[in-house]
């Protein structure tokens, strides 16, 4: 169709990659979900596409669109933290046997259980009963809605290229389900690192790279990593919980940043010189730890940035904090002097912390949706080699690569061997066929190229 120029991909992860190329192929731009695909290799193959025909591929990380996260890259840059050394996220939910939002109903119910059926016909029993038209309004859309989930209990999945299993413990699983519940099983999802702990990984690597002289997105040199199915039964390949801790390069800090120490007795950091880099000290690193769970939602989701003179609190992609060193009762402001920024605390008693990006009184924070797929329309509009989406194919891969890798260094974990891995720059390299979890580049670029739609 000559009158569709882009197409936005929201289907499950082993989707994404056969559906951008045949996109591409067809001259078509592409905006697809994270994570970029279901394997590097698969990365690799769709990113040398977008090179090669010039079409904008860009990836559902918004946080590269985030006022939030904007605001604390500059504050990085300010020097309000001093040399940034550490930074601690997580993502906590309260999903347990029995309500786990990734294990949603099935149409046509399973067991003696029928959770669908159950709550259309309460919907029915509300809406007969209902007397207000606004009532009756709503009622009536929710039991459409769900009348239109229950017919798709006769949708044959297997026609549409999912498949029955069966599990290690003698479970049959159902390509429907496969369907539904497609984020629990290795061959169409990618598991908690794909799906959440990407987005925090690409925010860490935000922060990593705020303090760059090059420009370039920081690399994780290391990960260690475990986890495992520590509630849940064995209706799931991924698993519930996720803890793991990467190492990335210390960037340089000039002479006149002020990293908020110095050692007059040991002339450090030595005057002149500022702070070496990890290329010049193997020492000087940033340590990311990051969780990501279910059976307690505790904390929810967000990152902490600690630096030598403060520490930046991001929650829920809604809210940012800053306190000055590890002071969590005083309040907290920015002062700009002569082009040089400071914090200037106040006592409080109450743990207040300074918002430096709140919302307007009228509305909430934008958490970078609507931006990324107005940028990316921008670009496609404005055809210019300097114009493209912020979180293009390399800013992308680089996301996988560090999911994915996560992935292989818990896989090692299980089979009783080191959960580590090494990150090897080749990995990051579009056009280098080396990968971390032994995905074929020439295989995927053949499959790829040749998939037909199910």
């Amino acid at each position: 169709d000559d009158e569709i120029e882009a197409i936005i991909i929201a289907l499950p992860l082993f989707l994404h990659a056969p559906i951008a190329i045949q996109a591409m192929m067809r001259g078509k731009h592409v905006l697809t979900e994270k994570l970029m695909a279901h394997n590097v290799a698969q990365c690799k193959v769709m990113a040398r596409f977008a090179q090669e025909t010039g079409l904008h591929l860009a990836t559902g990380h918004q946080r590269h669109y985030s006022v939030l996260y904007d605001n604390a890259v500059h504050l990085l840059r300010f020097g309000l933290l001093g040399q940034l050394h550490h930074i601690r996220a997580q993502w906590h939910r309260g999903n347990l046997p029995g309500r786990d939002s990734w294990q949603m109903p099935l149409p046509g119910g399973e067991g003696k259980v029928n959770k669908i059926a159950d709550q259309l016909n309460s919907f029915r029993r509300q809406l007969d009963a209902a007397t207000d038209p606004l009532s009756i309004e709503q009622l009536a859309k929710k039991v459409a809605q769900w009348e239109q989930w229950d017919a798709d209990k006769v949708v044959d999945a297997q026609q549409h290229g999912y498949e029955k299993m069966t599990l290690p413990n003698g479970d049959e699983r159902t390509a429907l389900e496969e369907l539904c519940r497609w984020r629990l099983w290795e061959r169409t999802g990618g598991g908690l690192m794909a799906e959440l702990g990407s987005h925090q990984l690409d925010a860490a690597t935000i922060f990593c790279s705020a303090l760059r002289q090059d420009g370039k997105k920081a690399h994780p040199l290391t990960v260690h990593a475990v986890g495992g199915r520590h509630i849940f039964p064995m209706d799931r390949e991924a698993e519930d919980h996720v803890y793991c801790m990467y190492e990335f390069p210390g960037p340089e800090y000039s002479a006149d940043f002020d990293v908020g120490y110095y050692n007059a007795a040991q002339n450090y950091p030595p005057k002149g010189q500022g702070v070496a880099n990890y290329s010049q000290d193997p020492n000087k690193k940033i340590v990311v730890s990051y969780s990501t769970i279910n059976g307690n939602g505790f904390g929810g989701y967000g990152e902490v940035v600690m630096g030598t003179k403060g520490t930046l609190i991001l929650e829920r992609e809604k809210e940012l904090m800053l306190y000055k060193d590890s002071d969590t009762s005083s309040k907290v402001s920015v002062k700009g002097d002569k082009g040089s920024f400071s914090l200037d605390t106040q006592a409080s008693g109450n743990y207040a912390a300074a918002s430096v990006a709140k919302a307007a009184a009228d509305g909430p924070v934008s958490r970078g949706y609507t931006e990324e797929i107005e940028h990316w329309a921008w670009c496609i509009r404005n055809p210019d080699p300097e114009n493209k989406p912020k979180c293009y194919p390399e800013v992308a891969m680089a996301d996988a690569v560090i999911s994915l890798t996560t992935n292989v260094a818990m896989a090692q974990g299980a089979r009783g061997e080191a959960g580590y891995v090494k990150f090897q720059d080749s990995w990051f390299d579009r056009d280098s066929d080396e990968t971390p979890d032994n995905s074929d580049v020439k295989r995927e670029t053949e499959a790829l190229k040749n998939w037909k739609i199910v």
